[in-house]
């Protein structure tokens, strides 16, 4: 009898350590393996999600991520033998496409799986990833539905210098319709511009996708944005400024429609050669010369009909000063001037080119004693040739701070 009694004892030993074995159920845990685990907080984003099962199968998954209080739910697969679940390979750009956990988000995981004696578990699960202190954004040009001139360039300036370009570049596409190859080019470590080899045709709708959410630009910084916009080219209008013979040639969809007498830069203050696209319009502003490099020439608060064609401060604006001054002699800082009244007119010159401009049209100067404007002095690419604009070498044409910021008179 005692015999039996320790054989007994041995096999109710053997019964406990064997759970598995025998049929009794494991613990959901076991059941189902999720990484990144239950309740991780700070989850880097090189961390890859996953679901496994160390036997049997697993009958679904289904995980969502919320971010910006939106959910999105991750599209996954299964594996073949049904033991593991991945996500996908995500075509549309989103985060999980390449393994990468999105940034500041929670994950909840639910899945269902059969163990290898037909038992069902479930299991839920969250982690949250990591909160990064620093974040970059683009400010991009032209605003999102606006009607432009041909000569548009799409333009991004970003907050923080980029390091990894390459990688900020891949998150950044320009697409247009009609299709026309568009490319970009560098201007240092925060601006990066696009465009076409010769100017948009008019009609074009073109769009921006920028998906730089969590692209790492630098050690520690991540993208904000994911978002799409798009702007529509208008008609072409390209004007010649030719500043010897005091005369704006106006092209409408290559055809001339009017030559306006102008004044360009005086001999110690020429205006730059070269194409310039219109990027802001202001029916009236004020142009102080302290402001742009200059001493204490001039201070006119009502300069009429003022459209900007360089960062640096050039301007083609109504003049009202130097009413003998168009189509006889130059007399500006730099400046293109029109005639035009105090207080601004339609009927004018300067208020008849005004009113039928677009941001985005081409103002090209010939003829002034003075260099072409630099290839980044507003959106001045189209002073760059196409292969080196491919090649993202930057031109030795100067800078926008190179000289005495020209504005006014």
């Amino acid at each position: 009898m005692a015999w039996t009694g320790l054989v007994l004892a041995a096999t109710g030993c053997s019964g406990t350590a064997l759970d598995g074995v025998l049929g009794r159920p494991r613990s959901p845990a076991d059941a189902i393996r999720v990484t990144p685990g239950d309740g991780k907080k700070g989850v880097r984003p090189e961390q890859r999600l996953k679901v496994e099962v160390p036997d049997g199968r697993l009958e679904s998954v289904r995980v969502v991520r919320s971010q910006d209080a939106q959910e999105t739910e991750v599209k996954g697969r299964m594996s073949a033998d049904g033991m593991s679940w991945r996500p996908l390979k995500d075509r549309k750009g989103q985060k999980e496409g390449d393994g990468r956990l999105a940034l500041a988000a929670k994950y909840t995981v639910d899945a269902v799986a059969l163990d290898g004696h037909g038992r069902r578990s479930a299991r839920h699960t969250t982690f949250t990833t990591y909160v990064p202190e620093e974040r970059f954004i683009g400010y991009v040009t032209p605003e999102h539905r606006a009607t432009v001139g041909t000569g548009m360039i799409v333009s991004l300036e970003f907050n923080r210098e980029i390091a990894d370009r390459a990688a900020v570049q891949r998150a950044i596409h320009v697409t247009a319709e009609p299709a026309v190859e568009v490319r970009p080019h560098w201007f240092g470590t925060t601006r990066v511009d696009f465009r076409p080899e010769r100017y948009w045709k008019p009609g074009t709708k073109v769009t921006v996708a920028l998906k730089l959410r969590d692209v790492e630009a630098a050690p520690g910084v991540y993208g904000l944005q994911e978002k799409s916009f798009s702007f529509t080219v208008g008609r072409s209008q390209v004007s010649l400024v030719d500043a010897a013979a005091h005369t704006m040639q106006v092209r409408r969809d290559g055809e001339l429609i009017s030559t306006v007498p102008i004044t360009a830069g005086a001999p110690k203050t020429t205006t730059y050669n070269g194409k310039m696209v219109v990027t802001e319009m202001l029916e009236v502003t004020r142009m102080n010369s302290r402001t742009v490099g200059f001493g204490g020439e001039y201070d006119i608060p009502d300069v009429p009909h003022a459209m900007r064609l360089t960062t640096s401060g050039t301007f083609l604006h109504g003049n009202y000063w130097a009413p003998n001054a168009p189509g006889n002699t130059n007399v500006s800082h730099g400046c293109v001037g029109l005639r035009d009244v105090k207080g601004g007119s339609s009927k004018t010159p300067a208020g008849w080119f005004f009113d039928r401009s677009l941001i985005g049209d081409v103002v090209e100067v010939v003829n002034s004693h003075d260099k072409k404007v630099a290839p980044d002095n507003g959106l001045g690419g189209w002073n760059m040739g196409w292969e080196e604009w491919k090649s993202g070498k930057k031109a030795a044409h100067g800078s926008k701070k190179d000289k005495g910021e020209r504005s006014a008179r």
